[in-house]
């Protein structure tokens, strides 16, 4: 019966193009590789996966990153989970594209201009999001760097989705730019979301 198996590296190690695998008494070339004095290189940036049928020699293949996971493209919704705030900008972790959960975390930064579309100029970060806060975003740049996107929340429909507040409680959106704790009633200031139901994740 063919079993596939993968290699104890092939979730955490990424290949560049030229990069050697193997030896060829180790493996035998798949996708994504070439062989080269007896040894397997990858062809391609991207993640090693191994597998093997009727316990033949394994096949060593490289996938793009592009192929093996989900990318936030310009334009995607994202659900994102605030790690830090200061006057300017929020930082984040996408969690979603989509409904879509992903295989690793990308940073993101929401910037002080792309909170709200109006007043732009009063935005206070502070006022907007918190570390912990679930925050539904939309991608509008890769950034400088490829791991950094760039995200707004100036649509009705984006901004904070879930929050707690002080006593660890979740809160309940009361306006588009606050939220109250059910426990102590206490009221905090957000950006919060009109929250479409597909893209609700808790």
């Amino acid at each position: 019966m063919a079993s596939s198996f993968r290699a104890p590296v092939a979730d955490a190690a990424i290949f560049s193009a030229g990069e050697r695998l193997c030896n060829l008494e180790e493996g035998s070339p798949g996708s994504g590789t070439y062989t080269r004095h007896g040894y397997i290189f990858s062809s391609l940036a991207g993640c090693m996966t191994k597998s093997s049928e009727n316990g033949a020699l394994p096949v060593v293949s490289v996938m793009r990153e592009t192929e093996s996971q989900l990318l936030p493209d310009v334009g995607a919704i994202v659900t994102c989970k605030v790690s830090s705030i200061n006057s300017r900008f929020a930082k984040v972790h996408i969690l979603y594209v989509g409904s879509t959960p992903l295989k690793n975390s990308f940073r993101g930064t929401i910037r002080k201009e792309d909170v709200r579309a109006t007043e732009k100029d009063k935005v206070e970060i502070y006022k907007s999001f918190r570390p912990g806060d679930i925050v539904l975003a939309k991608v509008i740049s890769l950034g400088d760097a490829q791991s950094n996107y760039l995200l707004t929340t100036a649509e009705n429909e984006l901004g904070v989705v879930v929050a707690h507040s002080e006593s660890g409680v979740q809160m309940v959106p009361i306006s588009w730019c606050e939220m109250q704790c059910p426990k102590t009633h206490t009221k905090e200031f957000r950006k919060v979301a009109r929250v479409q139901p597909e893209f609700l994740q808790t």
